[in-house]
């Protein structure tokens, strides 16, 4: 009953969906130069000093969407504005054919986009035999087997980041899934509140602040990564700070969502966040099945949400999503959105003794592309629920914030690295790395080798540069020589190029106090000799 019943929903598609999405893109921003001129208009200080430490400059893509466009799309006729996004220039619509053709007579718009590709002129072809994806939020079975977590963050050597002072302080992830519920209450999320380490969130679903409800699962992700209940559970990253963003809406299944989810990862990347993790997945649509992407779409930037992980990572953020639960389906076992865009980091699922989960989704991309990209357990991963009892469930929805938690622990060892960098370390790191396939992609990093390799480049760096770490600083730099040096000159100037700080002939290793510099963007000079050495310092 329930294949005839999509059978016939297909056929009068055009019929029956009298309301229909669709992505309206805009041909300009007026007002850009404006934010160019006043970026804290539209960035935290905190998202410009990553870009600042990465070398990424501020574009078009960052200045918000021109909100006259928006109230104009708002009282047109028959149409609902859902969502919009600045890096796309685009707002999600939903209203009739005729209303939302309607629209491309306004001047302001540059095209528009159906989530029906039938509907759109240059559109794909649909498959009339639609496969069955990746659930939108990525099925657990959950089961209330109590033990410790130490397994799944061992089989990393994530605690061996741990026990040398790298748990994720100073990095903050943002969690963006389908919702929190009770994690403002239960015992295995004290640590975080009683540190301030949960800094906020959004729903975007409903337009609201209220983002400890929802469907559980977010819940469980979260504590992965940031539990902590003595002798049963430690996340990968414990130290770490959050934000909790719903982007599911749990009631429906519509392309809606993966607006919702650039939103998210819009607000995260203006917010300053370095991590993404996110355990949601778009492949089917089933109660839209024209609305379904097929295998050959999965090219690494097609999908609107994958455009916006993609446009995430070119912001110097690590996007993790996990691979997807598909991976023993006939008909499609392969990884979904965001997880096939090109610049995210795809995550699937072992067994505890690091076999393949058999759910696990599996690659190639469409276009060839390694995927997944790296594993870690998502088999009775340890876990909290949302009355706090500590218990396991199954999914690639944990393997990802894992292997999130993990990364953002690991970053924190290497401050000055960009997120290319690190997730190359990460990837060089896997046992697989020589030979990776379709199940266990690169295969499972080791943190420990990853941070060898890491010291390693530092070490090569040693011999001809000098490291100024930390960086960003909160309340001193320590510099440290290269060989050959003995003594030298250290010059710091504000964005004007003003001198407030010069600290003469001083010996490596030696701490230079900010205490008295304001937060901001500074450069500096070492000088020594004929040689000159310069860049840039962030101080919080």
């Amino acid at each position: 009953m329930k294949k005839l019943l999509l059978f016939v929903c297909f056929i009068f598609t055009f019929s029956v969906y009298s309301q229909e999405d669709a992505w309206v893109y805009f041909t300009n921003k007026p007002n850009s130069q404006f934010y160019f001129d006043n970026p804290l208009e539209m960035l935290t200080q905190r998202s410009l000093d990553r870009r600042t430490n990465q070398n990424i400059a501020i574009d078009i893509k960052d200045v918000p969407i021109h909100q006259p466009y928006v109230d104009l799309i708002i009282a047109s006729n028959g149409i609902q504005v859902k969502a919009k996004s600045k890096w796309l220039n685009a707002v999600h619509i939903r209203g009739t054919i005729t209303d939302i053709n309607v629209l491309t007579t306004l001047n302001f718009v540059d095209h528009i986009h159906f989530a029906n590709p039938l509907l759109n002129v240059s559109g794909r072809i649909s498959n009339l035999k639609k496969i069955k994806g990746l659930n939108k939020v990525l099925e657990t079975n959950t089961s209330f087997a109590y033990g410790n977590s130490g397994n799944q963050i061992q089989m990393l050597n994530g605690h061996l980041l741990h026990q040398q002072g790298y748990t994720g302080a100073g990095k903050i992830i943002a969690v963006l899934d389908a919702g929190f519920p009770n994690v403002d209450i239960i015992a295995p999320f004290q640590r975080l509140r009683d540190n301030n380490q949960i800094l906020g969130g959004y729903n975007f679903v409903d337009h609201n602040n209220l983002f400890y409800t929802g469907n559980s699962h977010g819940t469980l992700v979260l504590s992965t990564m940031g539990g902590y209940v003595e002798n049963q559970l430690v996340g990968t990253a414990p130290d770490a700070q959050y934000y909790l963003f719903i982007t599911e809406d749990n009631a429906d299944e519509n392309p809606v969502e993966e607006s919702y989810w650039v939103e998210g990862a819009e607000e995260a990347d203006r917010l300053g966040v370095d991590v993404i993790s996110t355990s949601l997945g778009y492949f089917d649509y089933p109660n839209y099945p024209t609305y379904s992407y097929n295998y050959s779409d999965m090219t690494g930037n097609f999908a609107f949400a994958s455009q916006g992980a993609n446009i995430a990572f070119s912001k110097g953020i690590i996007v993790v999503a996990s691979a997807g639960n598909s991976g023993a389906s006939t008909t499609n076992p392969h990884i979904g959105i965001p997880a096939e865009a090109t610049n995210v980091l795809a995550v699937g699922a072992v067994k505890a003794d690091e076999t393949y989960a058999t759910f696990s989704s599996i690659g190639p991309s469409f276009d060839q592309r390694v995927k997944p990209d790296v594993m870690a357990q998502g088999q009775s991963s340890v876990l909290s629920n949302t009355s706090g009892a500590i218990t396991t469930a199954s999914g690639t929805s944990f393997s990802g914030p894992i292997m999130a938690g993990a990364i953002a622990s690991f970053w924190q060892a290497f401050p000055n690295l960009t997120n290319q960098q690190i997730v190359d370390l990460v990837r060089q790191s896997a046992d697989r790395f020589s030979n990776p396939n379709a199940q266990f992609g690169y295969g499972i990093p080791d943190f420990q080798l990853a941070l060898t390799n890491g010291l390693l480049q530092l070490n090569s760096i040693l011999n001809y540069n000098f490291i100024v770490s930390p960086n960003p600083a909160n309340h001193y730099v320590c510099i440290s020589f290269p060989n050959h040096f003995s003594k030298a000159t250290f010059l710091l100037f504000n964005s004007l190029g003003q001198l407030v700080m010069e600290k003469e002939s001083f010996e490596s290793n030696a701490t230079i106090s900010l205490e008295k510099i304001n937060s901001g963007v500074y450069f500096y000079k070492i000088e020594s000799g004929s040689f000159t050495q310069t860049g840039k310092i962030i101080r919080n």
